[in-house]
Parts: structure tokens; sequence; C-alpha cells
């Protein structure tokens, strides 16, 4: 059974597309009618990327959870919703209908209420990949708190820059997380990040690991606590709050070319219908079919294509609280095999890792329910695809590469699932609604096919930001002020002859590390902490495995007799600051750094030395102190 709005030919894309372009009001109000409404639009859309001032379906009113949750208690109430699939294999495994996890939802709803949070306060979630996690934020949604999910492999400082960012008033998390080997004592961590907080009122814990932890009178509870009292008050029915199709829904932090994350924001109804129409299209999603998504949902693949996407069309969406490799490098595939897993959704940073354990790995596997295959999060390599097509799909399923970002609130250019044709490599065509452009770097666009430059967007598309929180004018100079009238994406890309699109990296300062974005500012400025560092520079560079690892240059004045161990103090620091992440692959400790006159450091040359092209880095003269570079050179590490 397909969606109404569901493109199935070749022929229906490149018309939509042209109506979608052509007249993009109509195309995306015939969309939204699809969708539970409380009170239509007027207009469809508002907008203009000089301020930017962007709204979708303004002055409707809805609330996304009756999207994804009440309106299919008739007629798919006792399908699974979600699976969870726990860290260990052996512990079994969870199943919540949509009529379980609707009850549940609305009694976490009632929860938060009981807690004094209400319509428009910042909550955030520090979790793992439990149930909880995607009941608590839902649970928000309902009562028209704003969800701010962190991922749960984040240091305390990093957690307490988020919460004073958003100004949250309270934090829902749990003991322990689990992931293979290891326990994450997760809120042991939001204690260390709560000492900086004050706006933090309450603190909801959700028991898992079975860890000791510290509760503080007046502040903490205790998830499964609450819980009781709400089902002491008797009626657990909780109203879904009725919401402007521009509130806000969500935030969500991302590493920029400064060192402050930035708190991406999201609004209920454009953001809806975005994640509903890419996952049913790209996809191709038939009812009763079982997606798997491996994305945390502390990052934007797992908000839109773990819960809201998957959900508001009905699917069953798998939760998976572990990692690839343990116990062993099959756990995938188990998975898939144990739950007849039709959608499969991964980043190519797993799909090569997986690669060098072999076949092994693949041995007795039945992998034969799949009927696509999806990449995210990074471009993925002709190698990566090509086994990923050949052992996981057995050359019988349709792998989408799909390239988005979390400003841009779901896919925005990949094939179609089986509809339109796939290329190695390539994203190939937009989406309806999308309408990329490629500039040079002075915003001249560059017509025709076979041309490369920076990858732009010419017209707003329902899931788009509205704003980075707080702070509206870091929204307009990241991403409306580099090139007139155009949202600039910070990606470089290729369109081929027959005009498809292929990702070919960052331009900015940002690094894509295992399909995460870092700021290479965000990096130094960790480094730059350590007592015996003076200076650094972070450049990426090519990782078999990572896509890009991190390079650090470290000017370094303290004793160290051993680098290796200075490394690893280094590693300590950055770790503590951001996270585990963030540490850098490769740390070279040098003399000086390549520098203006003026003081700017010449990253271009350093990433060239990172990346092995020694011969050809360009005019040195104009440096301060050109004999620097020989010097890197001969230090680089291989």
């Amino acid at each position: 059974m397909f969606t109404p709005y569901q493109i199935r030919s070749i022929e229906q894309y490149q018309l939509d597309y042209a109506q979608s372009v052509e007249k993009p009001e109509e195309f995306w109000g015939n969309i939204a009618e699809h969708f539970v409404w409380r009170k239509k639009w007027d207009p469809v859309l508002n907008w203009n990327f000089k301020e930017p001032n962007i709204e979708w379906f303004p002055g409707a009113k809805l609330n996304i959870t009756e999207n994804c949750l009440d309106r299919h208690l008739p007629a798919l109430g006792d399908q699974p919703a979600l699976v969870f699939e726990p860290n260990d294999p052996k512990d079994d495994h969870r199943v919540l209908t949509y009529k379980e996890l609707h009850f549940k939802v609305m009694q976490f709803a009632n929860v938060l209420k009981n807690n004094g949070i209400k319509k428009g306060d910042r909550v955030c979630l520090y979790m793992g990949m439990v149930p909880e996690l995607a009941i608590a934020v839902l649970a928000c949604a309902r009562i028209g708190a704003v969800h701010s999910v962190i991922f749960g492999g984040f240091s305390a400082q990093s957690i307490a820059d988020r919460i004073q960012d958003a100004q949250a008033c309270a934090v829902i998390t749990q003991d322990g997380a689990l992931r293979g080997n290891k326990i994450i004592p997760l809120k042991s961590v939001v204690d260390d990040a709560l000492m900086a907080c004050p706006t933090v009122q309450r603190v909801i814990v959700a028991t898992h690991a079975r860890v000791p932890v510290s509760m503080l009178k007046g502040r903490d509870c205790w998830w499964e606590d609450e819980i009781k009292k709400v089902e002491t008050q008797g009626n657990p029915f909780c109203p879904a709050e009725e919401m402007d199709a521009e509130d806000l829904l969500f935030i969500l932090y991302t590493s920029g070319s400064t060192g402050k994350p930035k708190g991406v924001v999201h609004t209920c109804g454009g953001y809806m219908v975005w994640a509903n129409y890419t996952f049913v299209n790209v996809f191709q999603y038939q009812r009763g079919w079982t997606h798997f998504c491996t994305a945390d949902i502390g990052w934007i693949t797992g908000h839109t294509y773990i819960l809201y996407g998957p959900l508001s069309a009905g699917a069953t969406s798998l939760m998976f609280e572990g990692i690839p490799t343990w116990p062993d490098a099959g756990r995938f595939w188990d998975i898939v095999e144990k739950h007849h897993v039709e959608l499969f959704y991964t980043a190519p940073t797993a799909i090569r890792s997986l690669m060098a354990f072999g076949d092994a790995p693949l041995t007795g596997k039945k992998l034969n329910s799949l009927k696509v295959l999806g990449t995210v999060g990074e471009p993925i390599n002709q190698e990566a695809w090509h086994w990923y097509d050949d052992r996981i799909g057995a050359n019988q399923c349709p792998i989408v590469d799909t390239w988005w970002q979390t400003e841009t609130g779901g896919i925005l250019i990949s094939n179609l699932a089986g509809v339109t044709p796939s290329k190695p490599t390539f994203a190939t065509y937009p989406l309806p609604g999308v309408q990329p452009v490629l500039v040079d770097e002075n915003g001249v666009e560059l017509e025709g096919n076979n041309v490369s430059g920076n990858l732009c967007i010419k017209f707003p598309w329902p899931g788009i930001l509205r704003t980075t929180y707080g702070d509206h004018e870091r929204c307009r100079q990241t991403y409306f002020s580099t090139y007139d009238n155009l949202y600039f994406t910070g990606d470089g890309c290729l369109r081929d002859e027959e005009g498809r699109y292929r990702i070919t990296g960052r331009v900015d300062d940002v690094l894509n590390v295992s399909g995460h974005r870092i700021g290479t500012a965000e990096v130094e400025n960790a480094i730059n902490r350590h007592a015996g560092v003076v200076e650094s520079a972070v450049v990426g560079y090519p990782h078999p495995i990572k896509g890009q690892g991190i390079y650090a240059y470290v000017i370094f004045n303290g004793m160290h007799e051993d680098e290796e161990l200075t490394r690893q103090d280094i590693h300590q620091t950055v770790a503590r600051i951001i996270g585990s992440i963030a540490k850098p692959d490769k740390i070279q400790f040098v003399e000086g750094l390549p520098k203006t006159r003026s003081g700017k450091i010449m990253r271009r040359i350093l990433r060239k030395i990172a990346e092995g092209e020694l011969e050809n880095l360009g005019d040195t003269s104009t440096l301060l102190d050109p004999s620097v570079v020989a010097d890197i050179q001969q230090g680089r590490l291989v």
C-alpha cells in the first residue's frame, strides 16, 4: 500500500518536480492536505532570504504527535510503532504498538506537566538509544515543550553550553547507557554539567544500566516514581497542545566554523510535512515494512528518520541501543534477519568499518527481507558502495545515497529507491521543492552540466531551518549572507553531464568525521585549553574509515619528552571539553604555524601537508616565516 503523494515513476518525478518549482504553494498545499490540522493555513508560504524570514503554513494549527500517533490508532493501533533491540543480544527486545506508544507518550506528558514543564519551555534530553528517549521526545512535542536532544557522547562542558544557550528548565536523562561492553555514566555527566546551569529546576532520571547515581533532593526524581504518581491520578489522557505551524518543535545543536555550537531551530508544520514526504518517497515505504535507521536520536538523522518521518507515515521503526561490532561484526545483519527488516539506513563510516572484517560476519545471515538500502552523513566512496550493493543487497536492493544537513530537516538530494536511477557516489537529483544551484566563489551561478562549485539552494523547502536559537543574526551570517538571496550549504558539489549531483565535501572550516560535523575552531579552542599548548591549528585529512580524520598541529611549550603521553593528555582535554568524538586522530608538534604577516593561519597549506601533498603548496612568499613550512613537512605524521 502506497501513500497518495508517493512518486512511483520517473515520469511522475519529473511532473511533480516541475510543479513544485513552477507552483510551489499549490504543490505543498496539496501535500499538506493529507495531514491532520486543527486550522488550515493562509497563505502556504511567506519568505525572504535577506533577513531571513521563512514561514510555511502560517496561521495553521496542529500538534505533530496527533499526526504521528493519534491518527493511526483506528487502523494501525495494534501494529508495532517502535521495535527496540537492546545492546546485549541475549536480552529480550521490546515492541511498542501504536496504541502502547500513544499511551506511554500521554503518560509521560503528564509527568512533564506534574513537574511544572509547559508549552514553550526548553527541555534537554541526554540519554542512550532506549524507548524512553523516543517517549520523552514525543511527550515534549505533545505538550508544546521544545526538546533539545544532546548526543550521549558529549562531555559535561558541551552539555552545559547547550543547556545555557537554550535556557533549559529541565533535563531528562538515565542512570547509565549501554554501548557494547561499556557503561556510559550519563547521570554523573549531567551532574557535572549542571554545576554551571542555574536555569535547570528538575532532572528526571530513568533507570536502565542500574549503576549508582547521586540524586539531589528537590531537583532530581526517578522516571518510574513519576509514572506511578500519574497512575495514581487515574486518567492518563493528555490532550495534545495546539501549536502554530511556526511554533518551535526542537533545537538541535550543530558545530559551525566558530567555536560555539549553534542551536538550529525547526518548527512544527513544515518540518512534519518534509520529514514525512522525504521518508515515503526516498525509501519508497510500503505499509507494513520495518525501517532500521542505525543513527542516534542525538543527531538529526535520528529525529527525522527514526521518529518523526516513519511514525507520521505509520511505519514500524527499529531502534538499536548498541554498536555494529559488538559482540561481533555481524550484529547489524543479525538484527536485519531477526526483525525481517525491509529498509536499512546507515552511514558510510559503518559500511567501511564492517568491510574491514571481510565476509565472515555475513556467513549464514539471511538478508533476503531487505528491499531498500540507504546511506547518510557523508559522501560514500565507490568501493564501499559496491560492497554494500554486492554483499548486503545481493544486487537486488536500490541504494539511496542521501544528502542533507541538520539545517535542512530532511533529505534534499537523493535518488528515489527503484524509481529514479542511482549512480555510485552520486546523490543524483533534487527532491521536489529543492532548487539547487552551483556558484563560484564570487556567487556567479554556474549553468549547464559538467561543472563544479559551491552548493546553494535558491528557494525554501518546508523543512528549512528558521533561525539559530537566540541569535538570528548568526543564522543570517552563516547561511544567507555569503551569496545574495541563496541558502549556502557549506558544501562543494559537481553536476555531471546528466545533471546529477555529487557532494565533494565541506568548503568551510567544518570537518565531516564519521558523518558528524565538527568545527575546526571548536577543536582548536579545546586543545588550546591544555596548560602546555601555546597555539594549535586543526584541519581534515582523508581517513579510510571515518571519511575525514582530524589532524592537529600543536605548538607546545610544556615538558614533552614523552610525546605520546602528551598526545594522550591533549586527547583527555578535548574529550573533557567536547567529547571523545572530537579527539584528533593525529597530533603533530610543531615549532610554528604558517601565518601571513597579518597573523592569519594558512590552513590551506596545513591541509595539503596533512593530505600528503608536499610539493604543490602554492605561494608561500607572503608568509611571515616561510621556513616553518619545511619543518612541518619534515615532521608530518603518516
